[in-house]
């Protein structure tokens, strides 16, 4: 079995890597954060940081950790689902609106524009990535995480 540290730094790094591929097709291929997107970046900064704080601490603390970030990707989930759902229906825009001049204030936004300044729209339709849009991708890395942290945090400990 993998060890539950090994899981945590795991996870860390993959919130970690998204992040970085964001950033990179932001910059890359020109796909803009929409509001919606700029949620998700700072709901894998929080599981990021949960679970590498968890992994440090004694074996005690896994549970609570796992649980904390576990919540962090359902708030992930929910945010996923509904940029997907945007998606789906062009008609219902999240464009500039008052979630994206709210994040746009946030002193991270000030001092990462790069990371966290939101300047898209959520219904642009970008090319797919191996098939799927990016939302989706999104949305299974949440849920993969999301169900990882919950087994962790319902895990009894070994004797």
């Amino acid at each position: 079995m993998i060890s539950p540290k090994l899981l945590l730094i795991a996870i860390a790094l993959t919130c970690v890597g998204l992040e970085a591929g964001a950033v990179y097709f932001q910059y890359t291929a020109y796909m803009l954060p929409c509001p919606w997107c700029i949620i998700q970046r700072y709901l894998y900064t929080a599981i990021a940081l949960t679970c590498a704080i968890t992994a440090f601490r004694p074996a005690s603390a896994t549970r609570l950790g796992a649980a904390v970030g576990a919540l962090f990707g359902l708030a992930g989930i929910g945010a996923a689902t509904w940029l997907v759902w945007v998606q789906a229906h062009p008609s219902v825009s999240c464009g500039i609106d008052p979630v994206e001049t709210s994040l746009n204030k946030i002193p991270t936004a000030k001092l990462l524009p790069f990371l966290f300044k939101a300047n898209g729209l959520c219904t642009t339709e970008y090319d797919p990535i191996l098939g799927l849009s990016m939302p989706v991708w999104s949305l299974l890395a949440f849920i993969g995480m999301t169900l990882v942290l919950g087994f962790l945090a319902m895990r009894r400990r070994r004797a």
